[in-house]
């Protein structure tokens, strides 16, 4: 058996847009009914978590965990710039409360890749002015919920915003290869976490803020060492340096990235690939651990792994094997402090729709119901007694 330290935090995540159900004020709501998208599936009524979350909570309770992390929609709390919903505040707080009565931490992103459309109508994240946009939004959502909230994201994976919006073109505005606006979005998603973090600082509660960040086992073909440290620098570096004052960051990695002398390139020939497109690869959790503390020194909580899949006992595997390889990072020292599995709910994955199967409690489309599945009970006895089987 593996023990975990004491005190080691253990939650489930999802985020709004992937739950809630009817999020249509918003620029993914906007982008997956547009024609000429590669989005297969509107995300709808979601999962309707918007109404059912305190059957949501009690699941996480009865399974064992300890917090809950989710998003606050910045399209419901202002719906039009400068116009702002009290009712919306409201449903937060109430969800907040509703996680500290049933004894769960809750840990709440501000931005989970959905813009208001008012805010999306003039360059989004392109535009200078979304850095204080976002910050002046943090600032009303902080003065209502700060003293309820246990830990805070600012941006959930900002390097994924502008690399799949600017240049593959499966994210809204849709852009492909534009570097200036990759740049740009860059940029600002940068000057709006720093923004947004002293602005919760400085709000009500007491409470630990942070970034989280999409990021990979990074593997070099012989020879090309020097272009996948470019590559990483690029995309994860430059994120991880802009938070190194910060009291935390989240680590959230699913699978590797290769590079050659083509640049970045698919899945290696005879390894596992998944429905998601990318290799089978459960160390990527230990890899991105051990690289996001030798560049920030920070605390670490991995607020993302898991693995879509609609084999169960794949996602046991893929879970011992991560787990196993979180273990390996707390032996040698390194301060991780908790592990977020994604997700609660098998919920819509952006462009991907309903396809992708990444919950460890399912959901029917049409009924609503959930069934917990067995890796949910899997996970449950490592949560109740802090120890990898």
């Amino acid at each position: 058996m593996v023990r975990f330290p004491d005190g080691f935090l253990w939650g489930t995540a999802t985020a709004a847009h992937q739950v809630e159900g009817d999020n249509w004020n918003n620029d993914w709501w906007a982008w997956e009914h547009a024609p000429d998208t590669a989005c297969v599936d509107p995300s709808g009524d979601a999962c309707d978590h918007y109404w059912r979350y305190p059957q949501d909570l009690d699941i996480l309770v009865e399974l064992g965990f300890q917090a809950y992390r989710f998003s606050i929609e910045w399209s419901r709390i202002e719906p039009e710039e400068g116009e702002w919903s009290g009712a919306q505040l409201d449903h937060y707080a109430r969800m907040l409360d509703a996680c500290i009565e049933r004894g769960l931490q809750p840990v709440v992103t501000f931005h989970h890749f959905t813009t208001p459309r008012w805010a999306a109508s003039d360059g989004g994240w392109t535009n200078p002015v979304i850095a204080e946009r976002f910050a002046r939004f943090c600032e009303h959502a902080v003065a209502a919920l700060g003293d309820r909230i246990a830990m805070a994201c600012t941006i959930n994976e900002p390097n994924i915003v502008p690399l799949m919006g600017w240049l593959m073109g499966a994210f809204p505005p849709g852009r492909t290869q534009d570097l200036d606006g990759y740049a740009k979005a860059t940029e600002h998603l940068i000057a709006a976490h720093r923004r947004a973090f002293d602005v919760l600082k400085a709000g009500p509660g007491d409470f630990p803020v942070g970034l989280t960040l999409s990021m990979s086992d990074w593997w070099a073909e012989p020879g090309c060492e020097a272009e996948m440290q470019q590559y990483r620098a690029h995309h994860e570096d430059v994120y991880l340096e802009a938070c190194r004052d910060n009291d935390f960051v989240g680590v959230q990695a699913y699978s590797r990235t290769r590079v050659d002398s083509t640049g970045v390139t698919g899945p290696e020939p005879g390894v596992e690939v998944l429905a998601m497109g990318y290799e089978y690869w459960p160390s990527a959790a230990e890899a991105a651990i051990r690289h996001a503390v030798e560049v920030t020194g920070l605390p670490v909580y991995v607020t993302e792994n898991g693995i879509g899949t609609d084999d169960d006992d794949q996602r046991i595997r893929f879970l011992q094997e991560s787990l196993a390889g979180v273990a390996r990072t707390i032996d040698d020292g390194l301060d991780v402090r908790g592990f977020f599995h994604w997700s609660l709910m098998d919920n819509f994955e952006w462009a991907f729709g309903y396809r992708m199967k990444f919950g460890i409690v399912g959901v029917d489309q049409t009924t609503q119901r959930r069934t917990i599945k067995q890796s949910a009970r899997w996970l449950s006895e490592v949560v109740k007694s802090n120890m990898l089987p």
